[in-house]
């Protein structure tokens, strides 16, 4: 069921017109309590929270997955490279621990921190601290570890913590679909949002002068079961299936296409809960997958299935300006 509703929704907000036109009037809803929200932040009504540390947002204004998991696995290396110690807050969608907030390590089981936490902290080594409330999550990172600067995954509409740096990421396929706001359209904000963030990053490439573009690589194969390794132009010779669970399947299905391959696709709704049954098509044929849905289905497995560990690689510029402009929040 929840497999039909995603798939309805994406093509209502990227490809049917009408629909979309339809539910426009509940997108207007949705933008003014946004922007009402936003105001009795800024009048303070609702309060909002400095930390000790410099804090980045990576996030985005469109519902689903634009490339920030990479792009924050990147910004954790480049910070570290550059002498900081970086921690991470995120939401943990998806994990049902039964308080918040919660703390992540390598040792943390997916179905308690959520998919994408758990594929963070393996990632990068950082410490990271996840729930509903941003604020509690920093509060928790910093008692509990001597980050000096914070990366917060997904962040951008949490307005009670304020932030130093802003940067959104956009899909360059997809962009805003129809350029509505919920439920008429993938926005979660309009469009001029993007006016008073500091870095717009386009995983793909870019088509306005203000955008740095992004690309997302992935070059080889590992195997869930032994953890053997392979160039991905091994798997040219066989059919295999592709399969993935993340915010843009297709995005994942054309990295394989363009690396030569030929596989059956499957796409499942961001965040699934996979099962046995779901990675398993009775035949002899490699699966491959995402390394995020990897993190899920690595307890049930087989030897037929591999991940595609992925990196985000920014324009050069991205990297120079982004210190540089820590460096001045911090001298500030």
């Amino acid at each position: 069921m929840k497999k039909t509703l995603a798939r309805w929704a994406v093509d209502i907000w990227y490809k049917d017109p009408f629909i979309g036109t339809w539910l426009m009037p509940l997108g207007f809803l949705f933008s003014d309590f946004v922007k009402f929200r936003k105001f009795l932040y800024r009048i303070g009504v609702l309060k909002k929270h400095t930390m000790p540390v410099p804090v980045i947002v990576v996030g985005n204004i469109t519902v689903g997955g634009t490339g920030k998991t990479p792009l924050l696995i990147f910004l954790a290396q480049l910070l570290k490279d550059a002498g900081y110690r970086p921690g991470i807050i995120s939401r943990g969608y998806g994990g049902q621990a039964e308080s918040w907030p919660q703390w992540v390590d390598v040792n943390s089981m997916a179905a308690n921190v959520g998919d994408e936490a758990l594929l963070i902290a393996k990632q990068t080594g950082c410490p990271m601290a996840i729930g509903p409330l941003r604020v509690e999550d920093a509060k928790l990172l910093l008692k509990q570890s001597d980050c000096n600067v914070i990366l917060s995954d997904d962040g951008l509409q949490h307005y009670a913590l304020n932030r130093d740096i802003e940067i959104a990421v956009i899909d360059g396929e997809r962009r805003f679909g129809n350029g509505y706001c919920l439920p008429a359209g993938p926005l979660r904000e309009t469009i001029d949002r993007l006016q008073s963030v500091d870095f717009i990053i386009v995983n793909g490439e870019k088509s306005e002068p203000n955008e740095l573009s992004m690309q997302i690589t992935g070059v080889i194969a590992i195997n869930l079961a032994t953890g053997e390794q392979k160039s991905l132009q091994e798997f040219k010779a066989t059919g295999c299936h592709a399969l993935a669970g993340i915010g843009n399947p297709d995005r994942f299905f054309k990295l394989l296409e363009s690396a030569g391959l030929s596989c059956e696709t499957h796409s499942f709704p961001d965040h699934y809960k996979f099962q046995r049954s779901d990675i398993e098509f009775g035949d002899d044929e490699q699966v491959l997958m995402t390394e995020k849905d990897a993190v899920k289905c690595i307890v049930f497995a087989g030897n037929q299935h591999w991940y595609i560990p992925v990196k985000a690689v920014p324009e050069q510029d991205f990297s120079e300006q982004l210190l540089k402009l820590l460096r001045e929040k911090n001298n500030g």
